[in-house]
């Protein structure tokens, strides 16, 4: 397994050793030894959860309030999607920046998303599959977003507005200037 350090403190993309021959391939996608060495610290995942989505939904971009903060570990094991990785740390230096990975099938590619980032994709392929852990169980009431299309943020979702699919609730999410409930 390699780990990637990103452009932003934290994020990590881990690219996971695929042993592939003519019957298929097999992959250890997850190692919690190697995995905490890596990012510096324990994490313990208590939720797996996985959506199936067609090209163009959007889903994000999403986070929790304390004390029910997420971090993630995601994943795609059907098609190809754009990840995204959003800093919403008011005291972090690399504040409204974000990092974007293409995350597919073929790459096995994960990303690793901590606490203190807004989170979202966008479905590249004619349909995906995306699975992922979280440290901390979902919690409606502290569920938030930032809106997908902020100017601020400049997000190259890589297709066009028009082909975009939303949830009614991702639609209405504030800009992150307007958001009230981030990260000190």
């Amino acid at each position: 397994m390699k780990f990637i350090p990103q452009s932003i403190v934290d994020v990590v993309l881990i690219q996971p050793n695929s042993h592939d021959d003519d019957r298929g391939y097999f992959v250890e996608t997850f190692r919690q030894d190697l995995f905490e060495d890596a990012i510096g610290y324990k994490v313990n995942f208590l939720q797996d959860n996985e959506s199936k989505s067609t090209k163009g939904v959007l889903r994000g971009l999403h986070y929790q309030l304390p004390p029910y903060t997420q971090a993630k570990l995601v994943r795609v094991i059907e098609g190809s999607v754009l990840d995204v990785a959003v800093d919403i740390r008011k005291s972090s230096p690399t504040f409204g920046q974000h990092v974007t990975v293409e995350l597919t099938s073929k790459n096995k590619h994960q990303l690793f998303v901590p606490h203190g980032f807004a989170h979202g994709f966008v479905v590249l392929s004619d349909s995906a599959t995306f699975t992922y852990k979280v440290d901390n169980y979902y919690t409606p009431g502290y569920d938030k977003g930032i809106a997908f299309d902020d100017k601020e943020l400049v997000i190259d979702w890589q297709l066009p507005l028009e082909a975009l699919q939303l949830s009614n609730k991702d639609k209405v999410h504030p800009s992150l200037a307007n958001a009230k409930d981030l990260f000190k």
